[in-house]
């Protein structure tokens, strides 16, 4: 058989290369030769295929491919040969079993492995060093009145995570209870120089929990309430969560909170944003701030105490009976977010040895309307 013209692409280039091409002696490969250029390539004959999508009636255009099984092969080449001999298309038709086969990619079982490790390490990286980076930058950027407007937004949250089907139908108002509550918060903050316009509220819920929210949120949950032995105890809890306030360490929770929720959300394809708000409320509810945050907050509200005349033994006493606990497979919900230590009750039962003239924070009949604050309003 003579010399066919032929027209030869190396795939790297859009330049086109006149090109004979004839059966090579033997009948084992395609002899292409270039001409005045000296080129000559031979490519075997079971490794040609004819390539997808580049059918014409009269042509047919060939590329290399490499087998890899007996089901799989990959490209070996990107160069191409469009062939219009009729008799030399007929030759290779009939010697090349697998010319017209549509190969299939390989299976990339190990690309695809590495490429997800990769995928969850950057995720890794965002939620656990680049994001508690960022939130704690904007923590003490982020203007307090923004800082009020996102702490709402978060107790909303708190509120769907705790299963409320309309915001606010948790909120336990009755009026005397709300009288005995702001009277202790009256209390607390005479004499203490705050950065924010305090927001107390009552959750009608028996999680034994209080926790703090960005800009002077603090919500206490009834469980709290009746397990409290007494005023004191809840006194010295909330003045904790507002040192953590103070401290802006519910902020710089939160917004790792909902930096995680939305990096999430977008992960996982949630394009409502429903599974990131209860994530974030969730997250805000099981909130765990450091050895030296918890430390900061507790000398915080012994201060706070200290300077509203009323005894740190409450604060001593709700720590002894949370430790108590603390080997129990069911943890009352502030143990879990608030880890209590030995330490933590005997510098409380120190410091109320150092006091004198102390005076319960509320009377017995207040306390009993703050214990009735969900009770109806």
């Amino acid at each position: 058989m003579l010399p066919s013209p032929a027209r030869y692409y190396d795939g790297t280039s859009a330049a086109r290369r006149d090109v004979r091409v004839m059966l090579a002696e033997g009948g084992g490969a395609l002899t292409i030769l270039g001409g005045a250029e000296g080129m000559r390539e031979d490519w075997p004959l079971p490794m040609l295929r004819a390539l997808p999508g580049q059918v014409v009636p009269g042509q047919l255009v060939l590329t290399l491919y490499q087998p890899q099984n007996t089901r799989d092969a990959v490209p070996l080449s990107p160069a191409r040969l469009t062939i219009r001999d009729p008799e030399l298309i007929a030759a290779l038709r009939a010697r090349c079993p697998r010319l017209m086969r549509r190969e299939r990619r390989p299976r990339a079982t190990g690309r695809i492995l590495k490429r997800g490790g990769l995928a969850v390490g950057a995720v890794a990286m965002m939620l656990f060093v680049i994001l508690p980076r960022m939130a704690d930058t904007l923590a003490t950027l982020l203007p307090i009145e923004r800082e009020v407007a996102f702490g709402r937004a978060v107790v909303s949250q708190i509120e769907m995570a705790l299963g409320a089907a309309d915001l606010g139908a948790l909120d336990c108002d009755a009026p005397a209870g709300r009288d005995a509550l702001d009277l202790m918060v009256a209390r607390l903050s005479d004499g203490t120089d705050l950065s924010y316009d305090l927001q107390i509220k009552v959750l009608n819920h028996p999680m034994v929990n209080a926790f703090a929210a960005p800009g002077g949120h603090v919500v206490l949950m009834r469980g709290l309430l009746d397990e409290a032995s007494g005023p004191d105890a809840v006194a010295a809890v909330l003045a904790h969560e507002i040192g953590h306030v103070e401290a802006r360490d519910a902020t710089r929770h939160a917004l790792r909170a909902a930096g995680s929720a939305g990096l999430l959300s977008m992960v996982m394809g949630d394009v409502t944003g429903g599974a990131a708000a209860v994530f974030l409320g969730e997250q805000v509810l099981q909130a765990s701030y450091t050895r030296e945050a918890e430390t900061e907050a507790d000398l915080f509200a012994l201060g706070m105490l200290g300077r509203a005349g009323v005894s740190s033994q409450g604060m001593a006493d709700f720590f002894d009976g949370l430790a108590e606990e603390e080997g129990d497979i069911a943890l009352p919900g502030y143990l879990s977010s608030h880890p209590v230590s030995a330490a933590r009750a005997d510098r409380a039962a120190a410091h109320a040895d150092g006091q004198s003239g102390t005076q319960p924070i509320l009377d017995a009949a207040a306390w009993q309307d703050l214990q009735s604050i969900c009770d109806g309003g």
